[in-house]
C-alpha cells in the first residue's frame, strides 16, 4: 500500500529525499517539526509565567499572549516541508555545528551564569536532529514506515498537550492562579522553575543520540579511514575557529542583529565545505537549512528577546548577598531560566 502510495509522488532529476522514500521523509519531518514546536509551547509557558511575576515586564507578557495560533499551525506545515526536503548528510552536519557552538558556549560562560536563548537557538538543530536519528536508526528495519506512523502518533499527540497547555496559561492562569482551584495552574505556581530543567536534560539525551548518529552517516559516505580524517580534520579546525570567534562577538554584543549575522556566517561556512568535499544536491539543502534556521529564529523572537535581556542583566548584575538583605524577610525564588550546563 505504501509503495503505491509513493509511487504517486513526483519523481525529480535528482535524489531529494535520499536514501528514504518520500513518504517516510515525510514522517520523518513531521516528527521533527513536532519536536520543535513542544521546544516552543514550553518556553512559551516558562516565559509568561515569569513575565508575570516580574513587574518590569508585564508588557512582553502581552506581547507572548498576542501570538496567533494560526501561526503555529503555519509553523509546523512550514518546518515539515523544510526537513522531509532537508537530506541526511546537511542535517547531520548542522546538528554537530551546534553541538560544538553549544558547548563552546557553555565553557565561556562564568561560572553562576546562564544562557538561557540555548533553547531558542537550537530549534532547527533539535529538529535535524530528530530526522538524523530517525533516518539511522531505521534505516532497513522490515516495517519502517509502521515505526514512523507510530513515532509521529507520539510526536502529535505531545505537541498537542504542550500546545494546549500554554494556550490554558496564557489566557487562564492569572485567574486560576490567584483562586487556586485548577490543578495544572497550581502545580506551576511553585513548579515552574523547574521546566527549563526538563528541557535540558530531554535536549542533553536527544543531542547525545543525534550527535552519534551524524558521525555514523556522515562516514558511511568515505571508503577509508584516510578520507574520513582529511574530511574530519579540516572541518573541526574550521568550525572551532568559527564559533569561537562568533560566540565572542555575540557575548560583546548581544543583539538581534548579531543573532542572524551568527546564522549567516555559520551557513556561508557550510556552503564553502560543501562546494569543497559535498554533492550539488547539499547546497540546495543549505539554501533550505538557511530558510528553516531563520523562520525559527524570527517566529520566536519575541521570546528570544526576553531571554537576550535576562541573561545579559545576570551576566553584568551582582547579587547582593543574603546577610546585606535587611528589607527581605523572606529569600524570595528565582525567576531565571536554569543553566544548560
Amino acid at each position: 500500500m505504501f509503495g503505491f502510495l509513493t509511487s504517486l509522488l513526483p519523481r525529480l532529476p535528482w535524489d531529494l529525499w535520499g536514501s528514504s522514500s518520500p513518504l517516510d521523509a515525510f514522517l520523518q519531518g513531521l516528527v521533527g517539526a513536532c519536536a520543535v514546536s513542544t521546544l516552543c509551547s514550553l518556553m512559551k509557558v516558562h516565559l509568561f509565567v515569569m513575565c508575570l511575576n516580574d513587574p518590569d515586564r508585564r508588557t512582553q507578557k502581552e506581547k507572548i499572549r498576542a501570538q496567533r495560533p494560526l501561526l503555529e499551525d503555519l509553523h509546523i506545515c512550514l518546518l515539515t516541508s523544510i526537513f522531509t526536503v532537508v537530506g541526511s548528510r546537511v542535517a547531520a552536519l548542522v546538528v554537530l555545528e551546534f553541538s560544538l557552538r553549544a558547548v563552546s558556549m557553555l565553557l565561556s560562560l562564568n561560572k553562576g551564569s546562564q544562557n538561557s536563548q540555548l533553547f531558542l537557538m537550537c530549534q532547527y538543530s533539535l529538529g535535524c536532529g530528530i530526522i538524523c536519528s530517525l533516518h539511522y536508526l531505521h534505516e532497513g528495519a522490515p516495517h519502517r514506515t509502521w515505526n514512523l506512523i507510530l513515532a509521529v502518533g507520539l510526536a502529535v499527540l505531545i505537541m498537542w498537550y504542550t500546545r494546549r497547555l500554554s494556550k490554558h496559561i496564557c489566557t487562564m492562569y492569572e485567574l486560576h492562579s490567584r483562586e487556586q482551584y485548577c490543578g495544572v495552574c497550581i502545580t506551576l505556581l511553585t513548579n515552574w522553575h523547574g521546566i527549563p530543567s526538563l528541557l535540558c536534560c530531554a535536549l542533553k539525551i536527544t543531542f547525545v543520540v543525534a550527535d552519534l548518529t551524524a558521525i555514523a552517516l556522515i562516514n558511511k559516505d568515505f571508503l577509508s579511514t584516510s578520507e574520513a580524517i582529511r574530511f574530519w580534520t579540516p572541518l573541526t579546525i574550521c568550525y572551532t575557529l568559527l564559533v569561537i570567534y562568533m560566540q565572542e562577538e555575540q557575548r560583546q554584543k548581544p543583539s538581534e542583529q548579531m543573532v542572524y549575522q551568527t546564522v549567516f556566517v555559520r551557513m556561508g561556512g557550510l556552503l564553502i565545505l560543501m562546494l569543497t568535499v559535498g554533492l550539488w544536491m547539499d547546497i540546495l539543502h543549505i539554501f533550505i537549512s538557511l530558510v528553516g534556521e531563520l523562520w525559527c529564529l524570527i517566529r520566536s523572537g519575541i521570546m528570544l528577546d526576553i531571554c537576550r535581556e535576562q541573561d545579559f542583566s545576570q551576566r553584568f548584575s551582582k547579587p547582593i548577598p543574603r546577610s546585606y538583605d535587611v528589607t527581605a524577610r523572606t529569600p524570595k525564588p528565582s525567576s531565571s531560566i536554569a543553566g544548560t550546563s
